[in-house]
């Protein structure tokens, strides 16, 4: 069976590079498309599949590619094959499932439908925020809403990260979808022994430093309590952070995943105050058998069972947080629950479901 897994771009690691590692696990002769490829920011797995990258791939466009948002779908269309699959897989949150390679069967897993059409006036990841004058951007999120549309209609079966997005699959596409969480590698990430019933006190978020993730809250917050907070991860609001941050928050970079499980497993509690499509850094802190405190909304509520496995709280301020802070140092967790809980979000579970879909479908495995 030949086999195309579309990727929307490989010029970075993070949440979804996780999971199309794992579907290239799945898939291991697969060919791999995508609109930009930067191998030096990427581990040297993803070189054995690529195929193919799109004629935007160069330097500028790696490290801008926000900028060049309204050519990514012709650009998607042009990236073309002449070979025949017999499946395709894409990985996308916008544009990878638009990508031009042609099969006999297309299965979408679905991080997010196309937040520049759907949700551009919620968005604020350019530094000069076109959206805040939206007579310029409103059509250019008009012309990709359209096209986003038009290309859900190529895909035969959609699978979504979470509940959240398929909802948001049902509202912007009008299509059904299975959901499949992110897999989650509990063979490395796992409860450091004894770490179950001792930890070293201190608090700590994880992830890239953009805007929406809100570290900026937490900082602000721990700040205030004077409670030790690690911070893990690198990105471009890493410099406004720091200047922020005060002396009981450390910051941590090129963590190596031996490295982060036991920083997971250490901590007193996880700090996640954004709202996002799953959350894979919430649940690999679970299956370290870490509570979790998180806003009370998008993947988060799939992820925490309240006053079990973490603290929810309603709105996204200082007050909400601090008091919710305050609330969880007075509960005390389940560790080992907490970390067998987790184990609904492992790879084997993830590859189980998937293929399970596809042989519903009348592929063989």
């Amino acid at each position: 069976m030949k086999v195309a897994v579309l990727h929307d771009y490989l010029n970075q690691y993070g949440g979804a590079e996780r999971v199309l590692e794992v579907i290239l696990e799945m898939f291991p002769e697969a060919d791999l498309y995508t609109l930009l490829y930067d191998p030096e920011e990427l581990p040297a797995d993803f070189e054995d599949n690529f195929e193919k990258a799109s004629a935007l791939n160069n330097r500028l466009v790696n490290k801008n590619h926000r900028l060049f948002i309204p050519f990514m779908p012709m650009m998607a269309e042009r990236l073309s094959s002449d070979k025949d699959y017999d499946l395709i897989v894409s990985s996308s949150a916008g544009y990878g499932k638009g990508i031009g390679v042609e099969g006999d069967f297309h299965v979408c897993y679905c991080h997010t439908p196309l937040r520049y059409a759907w949700e551009f006036n919620e968005l604020g990841s350019f530094s000069f925020s076109p959206w805040a004058f939206s007579g310029v951007f409103k059509p250019v999120a008009e012309y990709l809403r359209k096209w986003d549309k038009k290309v859900s209609e190529d895909v035969n079966v959609f699978v979504a990260n979470s509940s959240y997005i398929s909802d948001k699959i049902d509202s912007y596409y009008e299509r059904d979808s299975h959901v499949i969480y992110p897999p989650v590698d509990i063979t490395q990430f796992y409860p450091e022994p004894g770490s179950l019933n001792n930890h070293d006190g201190y608090y700590l978020m994880v992830g890239r430093f953009l805007y929406y993730k809100l570290f900026d809250l937490g900082i602000r917050v721990f700040n205030k309590l004077g409670i030790p907070l690690k911070i893990v991860g690198s990105g471009p609001e890493e410099k406004k952070l720091r200047k922020i941050a005060g002396g009981n928050i450390e910051f941590l970079s090129n963590v190596s995943d031996d490295e982060l499980r036991e920083i997971y497993s250490n901590a007193k509690g996880f700090i996640f105050p954004q709202v996002e499509d799953f959350g894979l850094v919430a649940a690999e802190a679970q299956a370290c058998g870490l509570p979790v405190v998180a806003y009370n909304a998008g993947g988060a509520k799939e992820i925490v069972e309240e006053d079990k496995t973490g603290v929810l709280f309603d709105e996204q301020t200082e007050e909400y947080l601090v008091d919710a802070v305050k609330r969880f140092e007075k509960m005390k967790f389940d560790r080992k629950y907490i970390a067998r809980r987790a184990e609904k979000f492992s790879v084997e579970k993830f590859k189980e479901n998937f293929f399970d879909i596809l042989k519903n479908q009348g592929f063989d495995f």
